[in-house]
Order: structure tokens, then C-alpha cells, then sequence
């Protein structure tokens, strides 16, 4: 007997859809809100849950792409909407949604969906992706073995530098496989201690502390104070400076609690070979677990995204580069993502107020000083670039490498081991 998990607020149209579905022979279980959901999917695995999008604590697609991005989407969900509602029914789609029913749901029309959805086989999701990923990459391989070495010890985790799906990649990285995992940005109602209890072994995650509202404040304080005592590993991400949160009204208890131990990504500046890698398998992920249409890059695509100086800026995040990949793989007309798409979403006018901005204060000097200065911000800007390699730099600049050496010591840029090798 097939199991269905019916989701609404309404307590009518539970009961309505209750008797019908049990008059068919299902096995009808009812939850009137996305915390009872959580729950008894937790408990056992439906066959099918219908879900209504509109919903106090947590609406219907938000614990949709929950599931979604957990992996625990292994069963066909149909969404309910109001008419208002259905373009959204429809977007859900992208997540995973089987169909979607719009109220009032015709009696026939729900029996049809109904019996297609448990004949549909729904496909094994892709696990989430995590840092293991990128392990060409140096950088990477050594911010995951100090993120791992932090978490060995301690139960909560300020992550400094990401916010939204790049922290959750970090985040996903520290937990174990098939523990509990939770988005505390997606819980608004209170949290309780048999909630957490349930979690227990597991990762609460919030993607961006700055997002956070009054309630969802005091469920984070709840849980920090509870971590270690239910074995649970709390990681919180930001870009945003905790004295500004301070100064938003955040309590100053709280505060000092999530800046005991913080771990920052590495800069990109000054790694632009390994770009393309990562970018790619940024773009292979979302692709994989249905996020975008198949896109793929073009070689031109990638060398445009290593050699745009945008990553040098101080300020370039790895957020930023999620959200570049992201907005390649949506908007981009074709399968494959050019160079000129690259282009065209690059934050171009950005990068050169910000290479003006650094030359403005050369005018103020003797035009001699101001070559020395100037030739120094060259040489140094495309060293970031190239990562450090002297033979791709003196490529760059056309000069010889015994001449490189020698106008490099006589301007005083500072070489990395690449490049003193």
C-alpha cells in the first residue's frame, strides 16, 4: 500500500484529501506544516507527499529545495497552489517537483496525478557537492584541511569570506554521510530542544547571518548554547563584519560566541590558473542536480574568466564567483557558455573604477617615480594573475627573462616561491 504524505495548513483540505486518497486504498499521512513534514519524513520514507506552497513556518517551496539540496528529495512531490500561485508551482519544477495542482483540485485530476507520480521512477539524486571536489586545487585543499582541523575541535564555525550555495559547499564538507542536516535561515518559527535533539550528529548550517530576522536570531542563540551537549556542529557564514551586525541590534553575547573560532576562504587573487577548474565544476554541479539547463564552457570561456582581472580586486569573493558561474548557466542562449557571454556579465565598469582609483595618486608625482610606481603596479598586477609563473609573464610583458629578474629587484616586487623557482 502506497504511503502519501499530505502537507497543507488548512485543516479542510487535509481531511478532504485524506478521504479521498484512503476511499483509493492509499496510506494517508497528514502534517499541517513543515516542521511536522520534516518530521515524518524523517520517520519513514513516502511514497509521494503532496505539498501546499503557502505555509506559516516554512512554505512549500522552501522545504522543497531543501529536500532538494540534501538529497532527500528520493520521492515524487506534487505541489498545491492557489491560483496567484502558479507560476510559482511551475517554477518548483526546477527543484524537482513531479506536478502541481492548482485549487480547488478536481477530483479526477487529483486521482490522474496522484497514480502517475508512483508509477514515476524517481531518478537517485547527485550527492550535494563538497571541497572534496576541487582537490587539484591548492589553495582549496589546504582552507579544507584548516576548515576540518577547526571543526575536529570546535562545535561552532564562523565562516568568513562566502555566503548562500558557496559556504554551503564548505559547510556540506564537514558533514558526515547520512547525518541530519539543517538550514536554520529556513526555520521561523520557534526551535525546540526535541527538534535539535533529533539533529543530533549533525550540521546546522545558516548561509548568511546578515539574512537573519529577530526570531531566527534567538533560534541561533538556542542552538549555540546547546551544540556540544547534543553532539551537533554549527556552521554560520558571512561577509558581513560582526561589528556591523552589533551595531543592527544583534545581541552582544551572541556575538562573542561566533567569533571564538573563524575560518576565512582564501583569496582568489593571485590563483587565476586554477579558476577554470573550479568554475567548471561549479557549472557541472548545478547542472547535475537540475538547477540549470546542460551548459558546458567553451575554451575561450574559460581562459576569459582567468585572465578578466576581476578576481585581482581585493573585494572579489568566492560568492562572487558562485554567482558568476550561476548567471553564465542561466542566461546564456546556447550550450556552450563563450567568451562573449563571459563578457557580457563580467562586472567590467567595476574593475576599472576600482584599476583608476589605484593610478589616481600617480599623478601627483614626478613623471620618473611615477613610471617606477607605475611599472611596479604592472608587473605586480599580471604576477597575480599568472599565479606567480615568470615564463607566462614575461610572455605577457615581451621581455627577456634575465631583464625580467633585473626590473623586478630594481622595483622591488616581492616574488612567491612560484616564482623564485
Amino acid at each position: 500500500m502506497a504511503i502519501i504524505l499530505v502537507v497543507d495548513d488548512e485543516v479542510g483540505i487535509r481531511e478532504l484529501l485524506s478521504e479521498i486518497l484512503i476511499d483509493e486504498g492509499y496510506d494517508v499521512r497528514l502534517a499541517e506544516n513543515a516542521t511536522a513534514a520534516r518530521r515524518i519524513r524523517g520517520e519513514l520514507r513516502p511514497d509521494l507527499v503532496l505539498l501546499d506552497i503557502w505555509m506559516p513556518d516554512t512554505d512549500g517551496i522552501s522545504l522543497l529545495k531543501e529536500w532538494h539540496a540534501g538529497g532527500h528529495l528520493n520521492m515524487p512531490v506534487v505541489m498545491m497552489s492557489g491560483h496567484g500561485t502558479i507560476d510559482t508551482a511551475v517554477e518548483a519544477t526546477r527543484f524537482g517537483a513531479f506536478d502541481f495542482l492548482e485549487k480547488p483540485i478536481a477530483l479526477q485530476k487529483l486521482l490522474s496525478t496522484v497514480q502517475k507520480a508512483l508509477k514515476h521512477d524517481t531518478p537517485a539524486q547527485r550527492p550535494p557537492l563538497t571541497l572534496e571536489a576541487f582537490g587539484r586545487s591548492t589553495m582549496v585543499k589546504e582552507f579544507r584541511r584548516r576548515l576540518e582541523q577547526a571543526a575536529a575541535k570546535a562545535p561552532l564555525l564562523l565562516l568568513k569570506g562566502a555566503v548562500g550555495g558557496m559556504a554551503e559547499i564548505c559547510a556540506r564538507t564537514l558533514k558526515a554521510p547520512r547525518a541530519p542536516w539543517l538550514d536554520l535561515s529556513g526555520v521561523s518559527s520557534a526551535l525546540t530542544q526535541e527538534m535539535l535533539e533529533k539533529l543530533g550528529g549533525g550540521v546546522l548550517f545558516v548561509p548568511d547571518l546578515a539574512a537573519l530576522g529577530k526570531m531566527q536570531q534567538m533560534n541561533l542563540a538556542f542552538a549555540v548554547d546547546r551544540l556540544e551537549r547534543l553532539n551537533l556542529q554549527l556552521v554560520a557564514a558571512t561577509v558581513t563584519p560582526l561589528a556591523a551586525l552589533g551595531e543592527a541590534g544583534w545581541d552582544g553575547k551572541l556575538l562573542a560566541r561566533l567569533a571564538e573560532v573563524w575560518v576565512a576562504l582564501p583569496s582568489l587573487a593571485g590563483h587565476a590558473d586554477e579558476l577554470p577548474e573550479i568554475a567548471g565544476l561549479l557549472l557541472t554541479n548545478f547542472v547535475e542536480r537540475g538547477e540549470v539547463q546542460p551548459r558546458r564552457f567553451s575554451t575561450g570561456a574559460l581562459n576569459a574568466l582567468r585572465t578578466q582581472p576581476w578576481h585581482s580586486r581585493p573585494e572579489a569573493s568566492w560568492s562572487d564567483l558562485y554567482a558568476l558561474v550561476r548567471n553564465l548557466a542561466l542566461t546564456s542562449l546556447d550550450e556552450e557558455i563563450t567568451a562573449d557571454d563571459v563578457q557580457r556579465v563580467m562586472p567590467q565598469e567595476q574593475a576599472a573604477e576600482h584599476e583608476l582609483a589605484s593610478l589616481a595618486p600617480l599623478l601627483d608625482q614626478p613623471l620618473r617615480e611615477a613610471r617606477d610606481a607605475f611599472e611596479k603596479l604592472y608587473f605586480e598586477h599580471h604576477l597575480r594573475l599568472e599565479g606567480g609563473n615568470m615564463t607566462k609573464l614575461a610572455e605577457r610583458s615581451g621581455l627577456e627573462r634575465t631583464h625580467l629578474y633585473r626590473k623586478l629587484k630594481q622595483l622591488d616586487v616581492k616574488l612567491g616561491r612560484r616564482g623564485e623557482e
